[in-house]
């Protein structure tokens, strides 16, 4: 893939980040995914790709935009593959809660593993304690490796996990070994991808979450160095034939990182919709409006980190108070 299109990709998180966050705490989450979808739709057909929609908003007969198997670009350009998340926390928009940013990552055909929309447990920690985690390993000994590996005490280690019924024990076990939870109500594909970074707090991420936002992060660790596992969890029939549908067979396996995300050329891009550990929010002003997005291209390691203005075209609209 060209270089130049990694801030083409900028450009298409940046838009939808900034029709997402018009819904900040408005209460709801499906207007904000809304306005980021129909953004993020009509900024790819501006692209010079062949672009395939391999994770997206759901199956043809359930998404009008971005769904699995849609064709967006304009036809010509680099054949790629997209996974996309217009509004990762749709929840956390709509409560104008911390966490939120529009995500997309696009690799060579057939390098993007085609999650399908079901659970998938999840390990991710960054280049500091790549190669010690192990989805076969128990809590506790998981956590003694990254502490060992990034030379802190267990005590000083910092696990982020989605605060559901289903991770009671794993809660249990990481506070009876004594080390430092952040608990978050949606959205694990930020935390996932702070982990790479050194001043984020974040050493690692365990749990259950969306195998779709598992697959986006591991495109993110891949190009800073990380590491990450993965295992499908379904749940049901449906599930499986799912899974199936997609080409996976054994949905019981360990997915490694490079299972994930087969090879090194493959680009992310991430911008804050609301504050993160990752990324700031969208801030709104009199005349414009400004962005804070990452970009990392795999092949050269390079994370850019874009601050930008946008100017209103037109003057925003006030509503005038009567009396």
């Amino acid at each position: 893939m060209d270089r130049e299109l990694a801030l083409e990709f900028a450009r298409v998180t940046e838009a939808a980040a900034l029709n997402s966050a018009r819904w900040m705490g408005r209460g709801d989450k499906i207007a904000a995914d809304d306005a980021a979808v129909k953004a993020m739709r009509s900024m790819f057909d501006t692209m010079n790709i062949e672009g395939t929609v391999v994770i997206g908003e759901g199956e043809m007969d359930e998404a009008p935009m971005l769904y699995i198997g849609e064709k967006v670009g304009l036809g010509k350009g680099s054949k790629v593959d997209i996974a996309v998340d217009p509004l990762e926390g749709t929840n956390l928009v709509a409560k104008g809660m911390n966490g939120a940013i529009a995500v997309l990552a696009v690799a060579e055909e057939g390098c993007l593993l085609h999650a399908p929309d079901m659970y998938m447990e999840k390990l991710a920690v960054g280049p500091g304690a790549k190669g010690v985690i192990s989805l076969e390993l128990s809590v506790e000994e998981n956590i003694i490796n990254v502490a060992k590996a990034l030379g802190k005490q267990v005590e000083d280690v910092t696990v982020v996990i989605l605060d559901r019924p289903r991770h009671g024990k794993q809660i249990m076990a990481i506070r009876r070994l004594g080390a430092r939870i952040r608990l978050i109500t949606d959205g694990d594909v930020s935390p996932a991808v702070a982990t790479a970074l050194p001043d984020s707090g974040v050493d690692m991420v365990m749990g259950v979450g969306g195998a779709p936002e598992g697959v986006l992060a591991a495109a993110a660790l891949k190009c800073m160095g990380g590491d990450m596992q993965g295992r499908l969890v379904p749940e049901n029939d449906a599930d499986m034939a799912r899974a199936q549908k997609l080409g996976i067979e054994d949905v019981s396996k360990i997915l490694t990182l490079d299972d994930l995300v087969k090879n090194d050329d493959v680009i992310f891009a991430a911008t804050g919709i609301t504050d993160s550990e990752l990324l700031k929010g969208v801030r709104f002003y009199k005349d414009r409006a400004t962005t804070h997005t990452v970009v990392m291209r795999g092949q050269t390691g390079t994370v850019r980190f874009i601050e930008a203005q946008h100017f209103f075209a037109k003057k925003p609209k006030y509503v005038k108070m009567e009396g």
